[in-house]
């Protein structure tokens, strides 16, 4: 079969359009700063409603970096900056196939972030530099935990 590379181009474009912005999706996280201006690690992951069929993807801030698992994604997002790290889009493991090379849906992110959770997962588990301390943490949410119980009364 031959395939005209034009209108491959232009297939992969319209479906790329049609799905939403993961960039747009982290940037609306940093935006909102969700724990003041220290960097955060954005999880998103997809879940199965109870309905047992529809699956929805949700957007997580944390603090600490999350055991890297199929089906999820890992950001940094970095506040007052459109700075977004990607550490890893692992989809479901039954769509590995879909993003190997030469397939329209290939992308060396999903491919390098499938080999390290095969066969270095530690690489995507370990502890950033800038990462805060257990202490810093827990102070950041003992604020927030504060916070939110004085906006309830």
């Amino acid at each position: 079969m031959k395939i005209d590379r034009l209108e491959t181009h232009d297939r992969f474009e319209e479906f790329t359009k049609k799905d939403f912005s993961i960039g747009e999706c982290c940037q609306d996280i940093i935006n909102q700063r969700p724990f003041g201006n220290h960097p955060f690690y954005i999880f998103a992951h997809a879940r199965t409603d109870d309905d047992g069929f529809t699956k929805r993807l949700i957007w997580q801030p944390r603090l600490t970096k999350p055991k890297a698992q199929t089906n999820s994604m890992l950001f940094k997002g970095y506040p007052g900056t459109d700075n977004i790290k990607v550490y890893w889009i692992i989809p479901d493991e039954l769509l590995w196939g879909q993003h190997k090379k030469g397939n329209i849906t290939a992308s060396k992110v999903v491919q390098e972030s499938i080999y390290k959770f095969l066969h270095r997962r530690w690489e995507l588990e370990k502890k950033d530099d800038d990462d805060l301390n257990d202490k810093q943490i827990n102070e950041i949410y003992k604020e927030i935990s504060q916070n939110a119980k004085y906006k309830m009364v």
